[in-house]
């Protein structure tokens, strides 16, 4: 009889969402290294000089500059390559000291190099031209670097220390810079044995447990600028045997990185409850039993390994305080995890029907 109440109250617990799978759905899938260029977490140098003016005004999706990227090897010695460059991103392109670059590289030049395999990669430069504007890079990169520990399906990342050069004429100007590379995304499909969904799916079609996570890292970087069902800031991928996955990427309106430039992103024309990137905002959909309660405990069991990707970027902080306060932030995401209430109050019953 005792056997046959323990039985019963397990099964109940299942039922009821306290277990929905035995293991993460992407538990026995196989995934590839990255290609050398992010095997490392040490600094790129890099060098290169154009005129930041061409590059807004006569770059588009086809167009570019030609380039000469110069790089410091492992040895020490310095390398270059031709590449080409465009200009990305329309707000910072508008807002900025300096607008974002997508590089392409022709395989002849890449071959050999650290930067073999790589023919796409995007750059993300400073928004503002002081301390606290490459700190505010160094938090965005921070944002990569927080998911990592929680989805293998992620965008790899390398820091850069940069040396760039403004073209202006006969009235050159050098700035140091920190800024980082992104792989494309055909490299992530790649190294997780995917292909790129270029179609649109609703949320309530991609991987339950995937797609839970992302929105669960929305929430902890205090990101309202994303929509999984129109890829705005996602990207889509499909492993065989599963439904579509979502890939996050450009995190410089969230709460963690906190510029001061920031504002409450309204995707789609809509109308959020919230006034500052520092409030967070849930903007997940509801999903079957124990789909929530299942990502909170990966999340909870992940909260050093995520704590510790922070820490490690501590000492390339100009302002130890921008440091703080990014770890406090995630810090209080995690208190609501750890609060039943709060996880209730600003989640649970926050999760969206439409």
């Amino acid at each position: 009889m005792k056997n046959r109440i323990l039985t019963l109250i397990a099964l109940l617990f299942f039922i009821s969402g306290g277990i929905i799978y035995a293991q993460v759905p992407y538990a026995n899938l196989e995934f590839n290294e990255p290609n050398q260029l992010f095997q490392s977490e040490t600094p790129l140098s890099m060098k290169w000089k154009y005129s930041d003016k061409d590059m807004r005004k006569k770059t588009n999706d086809s167009t570019f500059l030609d380039c000469v990227l110069s790089y410091q090897k492992e040895d020490g010695a310095w390398d270059s390559l031709e590449v080409q460059v465009r200009a990305r991103g329309n707000w910072r392109q508008e807002n900025c000291f300096l607008t974002p670059v997508k590089i392409q590289i022709k395989k002849e030049q890449r071959e050999g190099t650290i930067f073999e395999g790589n023919k796409e990669l995007k750059m993300v430069l400073p928004c503002r031209n002081n301390d606290q504007g490459l700190d505010y890079v160094l938090r965005e990169y921070m944002a990569y670097k927080l998911y990592e520990p929680i989805s293998p399906f992620h965008f790899k990342t390398r820091r850069v220390a940069l040396e760039f050069t403004d073209d202006r004429g006969k009235k050159e100007k050098a700035y140091q810079l920190e800024a980082f590379l992104i792989e494309d995304t055909k490299e992530v499909a790649g190294r997780c044995n995917a292909r790129r969904l270029k179609r649109n799916v609703h949320p309530l079609q991609q991987e339950d447990f995937c797609c839970t996570q992302n929105d669960f890292f929305q929430f902890m970087i205090g990101n309202t600028d994303y929509s999984v069902a129109y890829q705005h800031n996602e990207k889509l991928l499909f492993v065989e045997g599963m439904k579509a996955i979502p890939v996050p990427y450009d995190f410089d309106m969230c709460g963690l990185v906190n510029a001061n430039y920031a504002v409450v992103s309204q995707v789609g024309g809509e109308t959020l409850p919230i006034t500052d990137v520092t409030q967070r905002f849930w903007r997940g959909f509801q999903r079957p039993p124990g789909v929530y309660e299942q990502v909170r405990d990966y999340y909870l069991d992940n909260k050093e390994a995520v704590l510790a990707k922070a820490e490690a970027l501590k000492p390339a902080f100009r302002d130890v305080k921008e440091y703080d306060e990014a770890r406090e932030f995630i810090l209080e995401f995690y208190g609501i995890l750890e609060s039943p209430s709060e996880f209730r109050r600003q989640i649970l019953d926050k999760a969206r029907t439409k």
